[in-house]
C-alpha cells in the first residue's frame, strides 16, 4: 500500500527530485487527453503523417528552447534522453571508445586510451568508468580535496596524450562543491582530450553555458529542476566523435533510438525554461535559506557542517546543506524527521537503499564511522522560511530521542 503523504509534509530533498513546477504542468497537459483527440499532440514525432508532423513539431520547438536554456549554439547539439544517468553512459561509451577509434585510424595505432573521472562522481559515470577498465581503458580517479574540490592541478598531474576523455561533474549532489568547469576542461584540451560534466545539479541553481563552458559534452535531467521523470538530455557539441549507445531505429539523428516522449520532452523545456529565467533571484533566496540552516544546526552540540561554507558563498550550491552527526545513522534520522512529517537524505537517493559509506565522502577523507551519520539537506523552489524553521525545531527531538 502507498505511503500516505500528508498535504502539509515538509519536502527538502530537491537534490534527489524536485516536485513537478506549475511550468511543466501546464506543458504537458495537452498530451494527457485521452482518445482521438489526442492525435492533435501525441503522434509519434517520426510519423510522415499530420499527426506525427505536430508531434515532430512541438518536439523540435522543445529542442530549441533547451538548447537556448544551456547556452548550446545548435539545436541539434541537444541530444533528448531517458534522464541524465543515460546520457552519462552514453558519454563514457558512446565518446571515449569513438574517440579511441578515431585515433587509432589516424595512425596511433594500438595505445590503451586513458579516461579520468573525478572520485566523487555520481555512479551513472564510476559504474561505466569500472566497465571501461574492464574492457581495456586505463582510468584515473581523480581526489578532491577536504571541501569537494577537484583541482585543475591534479587533472595535469594524471592526464596524458592517450587521455580520449576527462568527466568531472559541475556541481556534488552531495556536498554542493561547484567544481572550475571551464579550468579543467581547458586543461583536457590543450592534453588533446575530450572533456564531459555531469551538469544535473548544477542547472537552475548556478549559470550553466556549455558554450561559454568549452565542454564537448554535458548531461541534464528534467526531474531536478521540476520537469518530469524519464526525460533527459545529452549536450553533444558539433563534430564531437561519438558512436550510439542505444541501437535501433536511428531517432534522435542516429544518436539515441527510442521513440521520443515528447510530452515529457514538452515538460522539460517548460521546467528548464522557468529554472533559467528565475535563476539569479531564486539562487540568491535560497542561499540565504542554505546560510540559516548552517547556522540554526551549528547550535546542536552533536552536528557540525561536512564542508565549511561561508554565508554567501557561491563556490557550493545555494540549496544544499550537509552535515555529520556524531552518535546517530543515517537512516535513524532520516526516519525520526519522517515521522515528524519532514523529508531529508544521507545523501544520492540513486545509492540510498546502500549500507556502506558515501563514495563521496570518503574520498573527501571523511572517516566511516562519521559518514554513517550523513545528512543532506536540499531545497527548492517551494521551499519556504517556515520549512527551515521547522526542521530546525524538530533536530532536537531527532537528538534526543
Amino acid at each position: 500500500m502507498p505511503a500516505n503523504v500528508s498535504s502539509d509534509y515538509i519536502y527538502l530533498d530537491y537534490a534527489a527530485t524536485a516536485p513537478l513546477c506549475e511550468e511543466a504542468a501546464r506543458a504537458m497537459a495537452p498530451y494527457q487527453v485521452p482518445g482521438r483527440v489526442n492525435l492533435a499532440v501525441g503522434g509519434n514525432a517520426n510519423s510522415l503523417h499530420s499527426p506525427g508532423r505536430a508531434a515532430f513539431e512541438a518536439m523540435e520547438a522543445a529542442r530549441k528552447t533547451v538548447a537556448r536554456c544551456l547556452g548550446a549554439r545548435r539545436p541539434d547539439e541537444v541530444v533528448f534522453t531517458s534522464g541524465a544517468t543515460e546520457a552519462d553512459d552514453a558519454v563514457l561509451f558512446g565518446v571515449a571508445k569513438a574517440e579511441r577509434d578515431r585515433r587509432r585510424r589516424a595512425g596511433a595505432g594500438d595505445f590503451t586510451p586513458h579516461v579520468v573521472v573525478s572520485a566523487i562522481e555520481h555512479d551513472a559515470v564510476l559504474h561505466p568508468a569500472k566497465r571501461l577498465e574492464r574492457q581495456g581503458f586505463r582510468v584515473s580517479y581523480l581526489a578532491p580535496d577536504a571541501r569537494g574540490f577537484v583541482s585543475p592541478a591534479a587533472l595535469e598531474r594524471v592526464i596524458d596524450e592517450d587521455t580520449v576523455l576527462v568527466s568531472v561533474q559541475m556541481a556534488n549532489s552531495e556536498v554542493g562543491s561547484i567544481q572550475p568547469v571551464a579550468e579543467l576542461a581547458r586543461v583536457a584540451h590543450d592534453a588533446g582530450s575530450l572533456f564531459h560534466t555531469d551538469a544535473v545539479q548544477a542547472l537552475g541553481k548556478t549559470p550553466v553555458d556549455v558554450s561559454a563552458l568549452d565542454v564537448d559534452a554535458a548531461s541534464f535531467s528534467a526531474h531536478k529542476i521540476g520537469g518530469p521523470k524519464g526525460v533527459g538530455a545529452l549536450y553533444l557539441r558539433t563534430r564531437t566523435p561519438f558512436d550510439a549507445f542505444m541501437l535501433g531505429g536511428g531517432q534522435e539523428s542516429g544518436r539515441r533510438s527510442g521513440t521520443q516522449n515528447v510530452a515529457g520532452i514538452a515538460g522539460f523545456a517548460a521546467a528548464c525554461e522557468a529554472a533559467v529565467a528565475n535563476l539569479e533571484e531564486e539562487s540568491a533566496r535560497l542561499r540565504l535559506l542554505r546560510d540559516r540552516l548552517y547556522a540554526g544546526l551549528a547550535a546542536f552540540g552533536p552536528v557540525s557542517p561536512t564542508v565549511s561554507v561561508e554565508g554567501g558563498s557561491a563556490d557550493f550550491l545555494p540549496n544544499i546543506v550537509h552535515v555529520l552527526v556524531d552518535g546517530l545513522e543515517s537512516e535513524t534520522m532520516i526516519l525520526r524527521l519522517d515521522m515528524a512529517g519532514i523529508g531529508v537524505s544521507g545523501g544520492s537517493a540513486c545509492s540510498s537503499h546502500s549500507l556502506e559509506p558515501s563514495h563521496v565522502l570518503k574520498a573527501m577523507g571523511v572517516s566511516g564511522d562519521r559518514a554513517h551519520g550523513a545528512l543532506r539537506i536540499s531545497m527548492g523552489r517551494y521551499t519556504v522560511d517556515s520549512d527551515v524553521e521547522a526542521l530546525l525545531s524538530a533536530m532536537q527531538g531527532v537528538l534526543d530521542w
